[in-house]
């Protein structure tokens, strides 16, 4: 009995000072739809981590955030045809982490660089404020445990979707912030 109480605690003291994996919202949990096709497999750890907004409404409680996820698969297969939701994981205001095509899955968020990045949206349109601080720390965290995971190159990059293309995204506010962020 000592014993595992002593293993218990050790694994505890690990995760504060190693970092514990921030809890995921699966597809399942969230009511995800099946993709229209299998998933493309990355197969490697990705280079880039890739920052975004979905340029609409914010949300700051599960239940909303949800909703917006469910609404973004629907855009992106119904309207745009594609296979699935394009994003890799989507943040809430409320730090909620949804999966979305999930580690290792080639999305559809970055043109021409969807095999060598993750794509990380945050719900909401930050053209004139940042996301909250729940929000940057639940990516910063989950970026943290793709690369503890190798998931992630040690080496990455990140950058936002304006960076590799003509768009707005992540907000220009967002934007100049994540220029502070080791990485950049």
């Amino acid at each position: 009995m000592m014993r595992e109480v002593l293993v218990v605690f050790v694994c505890l003291q690990l995760s504060l000072v190693l970092g514990a994996c921030p809890h995921i919202i699966t597809r399942a949990q969230w009511g995800a739809r099946h993709p229209t096709s299998a998933p493309v497999h990355i197969g490697h750890p990705v280079h880039y981590a890739f920052i975004h907004h979905s340029a609409g409404p914010e949300c700051h409680d599960r239940a909303t955030c949800q909703a917006q996820v469910k609404a973004f698969q629907n855009y992106h297969m119904d309207t745009r045809g594609w296979p699935d939701i394009g994003y890799t994981f989507v943040i809430g205001g409320d730090g909620s982490i949804f999966e979305a095509r999930g580690w290792n899955v080639v999305g559809a968020h970055t043109l021409n660089y969807n095999s060598v990045g993750n794509g990380f949206c945050f719900i909401g349109t930050f053209t004139n404020h940042l996301p909250t601080a729940a929000a940057q720390q639940a990516v910063k965290d989950l970026i943290a445990c793709g690369v503890a995971e190798g998931h992630i190159e040690h080496n990455y990059v990140l950058r936002g979707h304006r960076d590799m293309g003509s768009t707005e995204c992540p907000g220009t506010a967002f934007w100049h912030h994540i220029k502070t962020w080791p990485h950049y």
